[in-house]
């Protein structure tokens, strides 16, 4: 059932306490869903993320005749002889910007083919030209249009690809073209962030040779046919570890994050450790994938203090920028003025002066960069939830922080990517309810 219109109400001003563990990875569960189209065998999923991103791609890959089976966090796909391309369903697929990812794997079943176009987040032009030129050097044209994607090609052949842009998308979709070539790949600039490892683990598990993991230079030896019945497990969420650590900061409060995976938040905890912040890091070992190291973070009473430099995405292993928009909440939490650059959208900026209804002073230099001056006297306000996945969790975390009782309408956006959030709150002591 699609959640459209549900409300958050918040009661905030109230201290959390005790423990969480880390949900698993939207963007990890969405490559891989993508990858299970390369396998004439079944695939089975753990750990799958209930959440409406998720949602929408089982129904997107069921409207193609894929045989998908969801028993709790297992998800279990196997393909048909023959994909039906032509009745791909196009109201799920304009709710997920992640139906860019078919591409790469449809490739593999059909020379030419449409699928429509993206939706999700609203953050301004989101071209798709890292993939189409990457894909390119494969053999692959793809045109966009007003409603779709139109992708053709004659035969596919190994290439090296040098990506002008280190997008995890385009990464991804590169890997899932490459897994089936027969003969040598070689991705140069490429993504090393935690879902492309997560999605490595998998077409490794399915019997592709892939050199490089976790550094920007990937060796990919394809294999031609993939027939094996496999079972893979997602990792947990770098930035829903994040999430908790700026409630934790936002609301003075002492909490525990387990299960978090650490090595895709070093740059953030120094950063934060900079500003103030005192935690302790108990390592814990490795995620069912065996690639992502675990640890537990336990986030103590802190004063925060402004950054003195400006904070500003970059490539893995450079400060996420899914993680970027809890920096600028953190921020109004600050004593003194922090300005965030965010360079990779092009207004996503303007969606932090949406703190302001909260109590926030910002002052927004242009639609990339701005300013936060700290610390907030948070107040509680009725605010329209942006289509924004991260700006919304932004406001959840600002609207725990602010006494009285706030309103966030819409949150669909938030679901698309967080897994029972409500309840997850409610047991750390949050005074929060869906409506």
């Amino acid at each position: 059932m699609r959640q459209e219109g549900l409300n958050f109400v918040v009661e905030g001003g109230r201290a959390l306490k005790g423990e969480v563990t880390t949900s698993r990875s939207k963007n990890g569960a969405v490559a891989l869903l993508a990858a299970t189209l390369l396998n004439r065998g079944t695939t089975t999923l753990e750990h799958v993320p209930k959440i409406e991103e998720v949602n929408r791609l089982i129904e997107i890959l069921r409207s193609m005749g894929v045989k998908v089976e969801r028993a709790g966090h297992r998800v279990v796909v196997t393909p048909p002889e023959k994909l039906d391309l032509s009745h791909i369903d196009r109201e799920a697929a304009t709710k997920t910007r992640s139906i860019l990812l078919f591409i790469g794997s449809l490739l593999h079943h059909a020379h030419t083919f449409d699928i429509p176009q993206s939706g999700g987040c609203t953050l301004g032009t989101r071209t798709v030209r890292p993939h189409l030129f990457a894909l390119e050097k494969f053999g692959v044209s793809i045109e966009a249009l007003t409603d779709r994607y139109h992708v053709e090609h004659k035969g596919l052949s190994p290439a090296e690809i040098i990506l002008y842009e280190s997008s995890d998308t385009a990464t991804e979709n590169t890997l899932l073209v490459a897994a089936k070539i027969p003969g040598e790949t070689v991705i140069k600039y490429a993504s090393a962030n935690y879902q492309v490892q997560e999605l490595c683990g998998l077409l490794q598990k399915l019997g592709v040779v892939i050199e490089g993991v976790g550094s920007t230079t990937l060796t990919v030896r394809g294999i031609k046919d993939i027939a094996v019945d496999v079972s893979y497990s997602v990792a947990e969420d770098p930035i829903d570890s994040m999430f908790f650590i700026a409630a934790a900061i936002a609301t003075n409060s002492a909490l525990t994050i387990c299960r978090a995976p650490l090595d895709f938040l070093e740059i953030e905890l120094v950063l934060l450790e900079k500003m103030g912040l005192t935690f302790t890091i108990t390592e814990t070992g490795y995620s069912e994938n065996g690639i992502t190291r675990l640890g537990d973070i336990a986030v103590r009473l802190s004063k925060i203090v402004a950054f003195p430099e400006r904070l500003h995405p970059r490539p893995y292993p450079g400060l996420n920028m899914d993680n970027i928009p809890f920096f600028a909440v953190i921020a109004a939490c600050a004593e003194g003025t922090t300005m965030l650059h965010d360079w990779v959208y092009d207004k996503r900026a303007i969606y932090y002066t949406e703190l302001e209804r909260l109590g926030a002073q910002t002052l927004l230099h242009d639609p990339h960069r701005i300013s936060i001056t700290g610390p907030t006297k948070w107040r509680a306000a009725e605010v329209i939830c942006p289509s924004v996945l991260r700006i919304g969790a932004m406001l959840v975390v600002a609207m725990l922080a602010a006494k009285g009782t706030s309103l966030l309408r819409n949150v669909y956006s938030i679901n698309r990517g967080y897994e029972e959030l409500v309840p997850r709150l409610t047991a750390l002591g949050a005074s929060i309810k869906e409506q």
